[in-house]
């Protein structure tokens, strides 16, 4: 069996970080927490921007957890696969949009 860098196993240790700085690891849960409760989003709109952002940054345990969350709150595969293409769009747009500085940069080089 092959091993791999991202072990799943790993997702389930995530509550230890605080371990070995629990000040900040405490505070970085009670941000978390706070972040996810309903406010003027709701909770499955905050799964799927999770979700999105988890493909964005290319994480496979955030990938893991929010495809689960979204799921259990009843998201769609179609849902899901849309969220996805909005966080891609966004980030080959970005992506796109900073090539306005490396064509600055050679205007002002062939000066």
């Amino acid at each position: 069996m092959a091993n791999n860098y991202y072990d799943p196993a790993d997702l389930r240790k995530f509550g230890k970080i605080t371990e070995w700085s629990e000040e900040l690891g405490t505070k970085f849960f009670d941000y978390y927490g706070k972040v996810f409760e309903e406010g003027a989003l709701t909770a499955r709109e905050k799964a799927l921007i999770a979700l999105a952002v988890a493909h964005t940054e290319q994480c496979p345990y955030c990938i893991d957890a929010y495809t689960k969350d979204n799921l259990q709150r009843g998201v769609t595969k179609k849902q899901m696969m849309e969220a996805i293409h909005v966080g891609a769009a966004i980030k080959s747009g970005a992506t796109l949009v900073h090539g306005t500085m490396m064509m600055n940069k050679v205007n002002k080089l062939e000066m």
